[in-house]
């Protein structure tokens, strides 16, 4: 499979020069969404946009149970813990970027360092044990079940698209321009650049050698796990190779808890997503979608029981439906704009749109029945629920609008006060309705007649002259003859405004509420979605 690896890894190339023409185009950020939205229309933007954001979601998922992976190829006996594993580093990444962008780019840089050391040492034994002719094939291990086909085009394709999982990632940086330091462009390409280099020298070496040590994909343990413990043996290098293994792959979701909360801000600022994932939180994170990032990437994790062998067919499916947009966006951008040299800019940007579109259709083709559908189905459906969400905050532009209103004087309306008895609390909200209408209604219910009397008999010293509606209860309901009068009373008088005033005493501690009803909150309730009624409370508050 060097073949294969070399056309990856060629394709690796072509699309992060594309992408670095992206990033000088597009500074500020958003990547592929926003490319496609502003050459190529609104609807490749939502495309875009939903692809990003579920492979996103899928990164988290497949990061962690690879890294969860790592670990039980060097202690098999932990197969069966492996979701509480993936779920105790989802949680530790989550609490991460909570704290800050700052703080988890201090948190999470360290590992980097060691892995690419650990690999570095890895590859260089390796390549010095393959030209010393010192090679002997890996131990032994339980390979994946092959099917008994012979080899086709179809196998060939399908092992190609196993192996672009390796180009993931690359459409990040562009997504997060802004969170680099000034200037930030520059510093994001240069990031970008390296990053490649980087990525083709593993991702190579690591064929290479796998080829030249003869390893297998196996289902309990991974392919960098065999290929450092035939160069290393079973020793304590063998372990720091796997745990800085572990840590990398871990911390490569960390990618998506800073582009995924960032995305969803800028689709959000749009008004094709719900605005409270455009708010960030005291430390300058958009802990919203941090935490609606954790909570889909843990449903995955179980769902799918932290096996990476059922994630990674869901997983390519939307980054090449987001580089082949962008790309294409980018041609159109070149074409439009004709700025110095946008020919070859064009050109770049072109052959990388269509190779992704092909790696795309290659991609949907051969991992279709093993998941992809998934995928296929959800785009569509989040393009549907951005559009929904954007229509809805318009219809309330519309009517919030001042534009074709002239300015009203509100005529005063008829308070409703419902009591309960006469206490201390009413008689306080009886001398807050006067204060607001000469149109007051006291409202009790009838559900005991001892108790009604004691009402009655009260009122004439407290009531200050306030009218009392008496309802009957024949059914000892006290909601549905308040709610039936407050609606009677607003189809008598439609053109003015009713205001129901609940008296509410407030205990002095907070596990005193459980001791009392909650008949305000009810009402309350019950009477939200009423067009002319206004509820209010009028707090009495306790003592200790």
């Amino acid at each position: 499979m060097t073949p294969i690896g070399c056309v990856i890894a060629g394709l690796m190339l072509v699309i992060a020069f594309s992408y670095r023409q992206t990033i000088a185009a597009y500074p500020h950020g958003g990547g592929a969404y926003k490319v496609a939205g502003e050459n190529l229309g609104i609807l490749p933007g939502l495309i875009a946009a939903a692809a990003l954001l579920l492979d996103y979601v899928l990164t988290v998922a497949v990061s962690i149970a690879a890294g969860v992976a790592a670990i039980t190829s060097a202690f098999p006996e932990w197969q069966e813990d492996r979701i509480l594993l993936s779920l105790g580093f989802l949680a530790i990444l989550t609490i991460g970027n909570l704290r800050g962008i700052r703080e988890s780019g201090k948190l999470f840089s360290l590992p980097t360092y060691v892995f690419l050391a650990a690999m570095g040492a890895l590859l260089l034994v390796g390549g010095y044990r393959v030209f010393a002719g010192a090679v002997s094939a890996a131990p032994a291990v339980s390979a994946l079940p092959a099917a008994a086909a012979p080899l086709s085009i179809f196998l060939l394709l399908r092992a190609f698209a196993n192996g672009c999982t390796a180009l993931t990632g690359i459409e990040a940086i562009s997504n997060g321009v802004p969170a680099f330091k000034p200037p930030e462009a520059r510093h994001a390409i240069m990031t970008l650049l390296l990053m490649i280099a980087c990525a083709i020298a593993c991702f190579m070496g690591v064929t290479l050698l796998a080829h030249a040590f003869q390893i297998v994909p196996a289902s309990n343990e991974t392919v960098i796990s065999q290929l450092n413990r035939a160069i290393f043996g079973s020793g304590p290098v063998y372990y720091l190779i796997q745990a800085a293994t572990t840590m990398i792959l871990v911390l490569a979701a960390n990618t998506a808890f800073a582009d995924f909360p960032r995305l969803a801000s800028i689709v959000a600022r749009d008004r094709y997503l719900p605005r409270q994932l455009a708010n960030q939180g005291d430390r300058l994170a958009f802990s919203n979608g941090i935490l609606l990032l954790a909570l889909f990437a843990g449903i995955l994790l179980v769902g799918f029981g932290g096996d990476t062998h059922r994630l990674i067919p869901l997983y390519m499916l939307g980054v090449f439906v987001s580089f082949t947009l962008s790309q294409a966006g980018m041609v159109v951008k070149a074409r439009r704009d004709r700025r110095p040299r946008w020919l070859f800019g064009a050109v770049v940007n072109g052959v990388g749109a269509t190779l992704t579109g092909v790696v795309l259709v290659v991609v949907a083709v051969t991992k279709f029945g093993e998941g992809a559908w998934i995928i296929v189905a959800l785009i569509p459906m989040l393009v549907l629920f951005f559009r929904a969400i954007h229509k809805h905050y318009r219809r309330v532009d519309e009517q919030l609008s001042l534009e074709s209103d002239t300015p009203t004087r509100a005529a005063r309306g008829l308070v409703i006060v419902p009591i309960g008895g006469v206490h201390r609390a009413v008689v306080q909200a009886l001398d807050y309705a006067r204060t607001l209408s000469g149109d007051i209604r006291a409202v009790y219910v009838d559900v005991d007649p001892k108790a009604t009397a004691e009402v009655r008999e009260l009122w004439h010293e407290w009531g200050h002259g306030i009218r009392l509606e008496i309802l009957a209860s024949p059914f000892r309901s006290v909601m549905e003859p308040l709610l039936e009068y407050i609606e009677l009373a607003d189809e008598d008088h439609p053109d003015r405004r009713i205001t129901v005033l609940l008296p509410e005493f407030v205990p002095a501690k907070w596990w005193h509420h459980l001791l009392h009803n909650q008949r305000a909150l009810l009402i309350k309730g019950a009477l939200l979605f009423r067009r002319n009624v206004v509820v209010t409370s009028v707090p009495y508050h306790l003592q200790a």
